[in-house]
């Protein structure tokens, strides 16, 4: 009865983890590029009581053990695309495929990210491409993106290419093209929280975009929307709820035989 005690404990520990996965996927519904989250779970150590066998020894199909359990093995990132809203904003863009944008950080650290709504701000270099949050936005070569230009007519191409019209409305080209970057597993990425990712080793080596075989189109004045769906997390938290109730029974129940055991001496 103890093991059934601690066996229904790990199991509400495990809906509850769930239900904390949930709720963060339904604070960021109207996340900008938010990829919704699910938890994955692994069985705990058996205890073997009898194994099976056959003769000589004795005849036993099937082996007699006891779990111990649930325990938490992964969360996975769902990266499937959010549908592209529109916003007029001729500094916000979507990514139409599996890219990411790269993001200088504070201490020169390379980040990735699919939340194309930058922001322009004034520097000693001229005006610069940024996050909300005063990141630089990189172009493919790394380097910071500066836009000397009037951004009323300021125009990116689907393959990312920066570009202005003039006076005489003749489109000139910067020469520089968004930072388009793709990973071999994606799940691998670390989140690090304001719409940004870190490499990791599990991820792999970030390949450029005019390196890779994998396409992705660059669409302005568009901006993706956060993939979680709220019908289907919601009809998860019942599912939760329900098991996490299930396992507190199984707690109930348990506290009663040993309250039953206990009274015996009686």
């Amino acid at each position: 009865m103890m093991r059934a005690l601690w066996t229904a404990a790990s199991g509400m520990h495990a809906q509850q983890m769930t239900v904390d996965v949930i709720a963060n996927n339904l604070a960021n519904v109207n996340t900008t590029a938010y990829k919704k989250q699910r938890i994955e779970f692994k069985d705990l150590l058996y205890e073997t009581m009898d194994r099976a066998r056959v003769l000589p020894e004795g005849e036993r199909p099937v082996n007699l053990q006891v779990g111990h359990g649930v325990m938490a093995a992964a969360t996975v990132r769902d990266f499937e695309k959010g549908s592209p809203e529109e916003t007029g904003n001729p500094l916000d863009f979507y990514i139409d495929g599996d890219a990411f944008f790269m993001i200088e950080g504070p201490n020169g650290e390379i980040f990735y990210t699919r939340d194309g709504s930058f922001k322009v701000s004034m520097t000693d270099m001229g005006k610069m491409l940024v996050t909300s949050d005063g990141y630089p936005v990189l172009d493919e070569a790394g380097m910071p993106i500066i836009l000397d230009f009037d951004l009323s007519v300021l125009n990116v191409s689907q393959d990312g290419e920066i570009s202005y019209r003039d006076e005489d409305g003749v489109t000139i080209s910067t020469g520089q093209f968004l930072g388009l970057v793709y990973f071999e597993n994606r799940n691998g990425l670390e989140a690090t929280g304001r719409n940004l990712y870190r490499a990791t080793p599990a991820a792999g080596e970030p390949v450029p975009a005019f390196e890779s075989t994998q396409t992705s189109i660059i669409m302005q004045n568009f901006l993706e929307a956060s993939n979680v769906k709220t019908v289907e997390e919601m009809v998860k938290l019942i599912v939760a709820q329900r098991a996490y109730e299930l396992n507190s029974k199984a707690i109930q129940s348990s506290d009663e035989m040993m309250q039953i055991a206990n009274n015996l001496r009686r």
